[in-house]
């Protein structure tokens, strides 16, 4: 009986041919179906949006970032031809809404409305967030800033930042500041009293919204929140503005030093933010930025912004990322050096 003779894969003749012939089409099958993949993405990116877009606040109805999200929504839904819904996932400091969107299909219908010091404070004051803001959330555009308003009661005989200084100083006991603990107004307090020489004395409170009703009614001395939160209480006489955080002077509060033609470069504020899951099609960025930059360029839109006391910021999205980038680098040494903790 002859003996049974193997032949080596790539022994010479019509086997070897015929074995690199088949790994050659199966490397050419597996080039074809990687290249499908980006094909499909470019696809789905150019019919983008074809269902529902949710914009997901991370904070009860009423606030600032629930307001601009409605009036993103409605605008965004007329341009889109396809709902456009505002969804509140309150709790966890704004963290439960942000990590529901960051752990999303990167598919561009799960948007993040929020105030920006949420994803460059969050990292500090909680170190077991169960995302990463900088990795799993991309930015689109920030739709809206207000800067903030450092605001004192009627009666404390104070109009400048240096005469606020002097009087803390003078007076035997620390001026009080009401803020929410481990908050972005805080921590601007913190930085401002530290550059002139003096220390306030913070009062805790749940919300912004609370501290500023006490400084009206003359229970404590200072606050510092969002022209959106500060400037109606300004225009009633019920507390008094001394400075503001925008790098020049704000259309919304005219007549009111910037704290940075004393401090340089003291910028600070609500940087309200849209963002998407980490991954999302560039395609399907590109378009949505696109978009709230028309909306938001709108007389009508331009108007109302204003009258909240907010204007929109003119970064792009890879300019976006870099400030985050160095806006939570900055506010994780506050945090730091002064021990600052979460409630």
């Amino acid at each position: 009986m002859k003996a049974e003779t193997s032949i080596p894969l790539f022994a010479p003749g019509a086997h070897r041919t015929n074995a690199r012939r088949a790994l050659l089409g199966m490397a050419a099958a597996s080039l074809l179906a990687g290249a499908c993949l980006p094909a499909r993405a470019q696809d789905a990116a150019a019919s983008y949006p074809t269902k529902m877009i949710r914009i997901v606040v991370p904070n009860p109805p009423g606030g600032t970032s629930d307001v601009l999200g409605r009036l993103l929504a409605k605008e965004l839904g007329e341009m889109f031809k396809q709902p456009v819904i505002v969804e509140n996932k309150a709790g966890g400091n704004g963290h439960i809404g942000a990590a529901f969107v960051a752990k999303s299909a990167p598919d561009g219908y799960n948007l993040l409305l929020l105030d920006m010091s949420v994803l460059t404070i969050g990292p500090s004051v909680v170190p077991q967030l169960s995302y990463n803001p900088e990795k799993d959330l991309v930015p689109i555009a920030i739709p809206a800033y207000s800067p903030h308003l450092l605001v004192v009661r009627k009666d404390l005989p104070v109009k400048t930042i240096d005469e606020l200084a002097a009087y803390a100083k003078k007076s035997g006991k620390p001026v009080s500041f009401g803020t929410p603990l481990a908050s972005i107004s805080q921590l601007a307090g913190i930085l401002l009293a530290q550059d002139r020489g003096f220390a306030f004395n913070v009062i805790g409170y749940k919300g912004g919204s609370q501290a500023l009703a006490d400084l009206a009614g003359g229970q404590i001395d200072s606050a510092m929140a969002s022209v959106v939160a500060t400037n109606a209480l300004v225009q009633g006489g019920k507390v008094n503005a001394i400075a503001v955080t925008s790098a020049k002077p704000f259309a919304a509060t005219p007549g009111v030093p910037t704290v940075a033609s004393q401090i340089p470069d003291f910028v600070t504020g609500s940087w309200q933010g849209l963002l998407a899951p980490g991954n999302t099609p560039p395609a399907v960025l590109d378009k949505l930025q696109a978009a709230v930059q028309h909306v938001v360029a709108q007389p009508g839109f331009a108007k109302r912004l204003q009258e909240l006391g907010s204007e929109p910021s003119p970064m792009t999205r890879q300019q976006i990322s870099q400030w985050m980038h160095t806006e939570t680098q900055r506010w994780g040494k506050v945090v730091k050096d002064n021990n600052i903790k979460a409630e």
